[in-house]
């Protein structure tokens, strides 16, 4: 139905939608359809490149590498090898920084998660004296730097044994990383609604069953993203690594750093460490991508 207002035709709840549109609108409309699809195709591709050729470098042989570069593995295929790996795997320099890094990141990332969880939980659901107050000061670590800390740390592992041991760069990254998990994890914890947890209560359930049985399932989608932030910050950390550890446990990034000193000869074992030490985050990541989005997802909406 049309009404006539001035002698200029508006649309009514059943009539049709207005034939003039705006030029905004129109852009809207084109920006949201195949070119958007394209663009970031292509975006995706351009990012994926150094990967490709770090891919593609760690598959040639040196004396290929010193003649062209990697793009013309293309024109010939025949320069593909594996040889570089397997002659990873005899540096046992690099293949045992890679199970100092296995050691350090695991326990590190569980420890920050599980505390974290426990502490969000307590945080959110529990009352004791001083809660809001210590969440503050919880929060607040979030603002100090790390590189503040180095030194006074180093020195007070250094006085009770700990310092360039594996034990001390897991203690270092559980405590820098747990201020964020718990802030991440209150609030996440906070939103679940309160008739659900009364409800396990009247059921009989105490702290620790409901912590089990109701929160942590539905914090999965949080828990999760907290883990493979964790995951990614420790794998990929240097600094704390060249500070606190020494020969013997050092991580893979480290390894990697004292082998550039002798780029020339090392390549080839450079480039196939390099892309290990980037590929497995990567299938962390991708392996839990879904709760990852869910968890991303979730706080935005809440």
């Amino acid at each position: 139905m049309t009404a006539t207002v001035g002698g200029v035709g508006k649309t009514g709840p059943s009539g049709a939608v207005p034939a003039g549109r705006s030029v905004a609108s129109r852009i809207a409309e084109r920006l949201s359809g195949g070119l958007v699809r394209v663009v970031l195709i292509l975006v995706g591709v351009f990012w994926l490149v150094p990967t490709i050729g770090l891919l593609v470098s760690s598959l040639r042989t040196p004396q290929d590498m010193s003649a062209s570069g990697w793009w013309s593995v293309f024109t010939e295929p025949s320069q593909l090898t594996v040889d570089s790996y397997r002659k990873l795997l005899e540096n046992s320099d690099i293949t045992d920084s890679l199970v100092n890094t296995v050691l350090i990141t695991v326990p590190a990332t569980l420890l920050v998660v599980v505390i974290g969880a426990l502490a969000g939980y307590a945080f959110a659901w529990m009352e004791f004296p001083g809660r809001d107050w210590w969440f503050l000061g919880v929060v607040s670590l979030l603002v100090v730097p790390v590189q503040v800390a180095l030194i006074p740390i180093a020195e007070l592992f250094g006085n009770i044994g700990l310092f360039g041991s594996i034990l001390g760069v897991i203690l270092f990254h559980t405590g820098f990383g747990l201020p964020f998990a718990v802030f991440l994890l209150r609030n996440f914890f906070a939103e679940i609604p309160r008739e659900l947890l009364e409800a396990a209560r009247l059921d009989g359930a105490g702290e620790l069953r409901l912590f089990a049985r109701v929160v942590m399932p539905l914090g999965g989608p949080a828990i999760a993203s907290l883990g493979i932030f964790q995951f990614l910050w420790v794998w990929n950390d240097m600094l704390v690594a060249l500070v606190f550890t020494k020969s013997g446990t050092q991580p893979v990034t480290v390894a990697l750093q004292t082998q550039v000193r002798q780029f020339g000869n090392n390549i080839d074992v450079l480039a196939p460490g390099a892309f290990i030490s980037m590929v497995i985050p990567l299938a962390v990541f991708f392996a839990f991508q879904k709760q990852f989005v869910s968890g991303v997802m979730a706080g935005a909406v809440k």
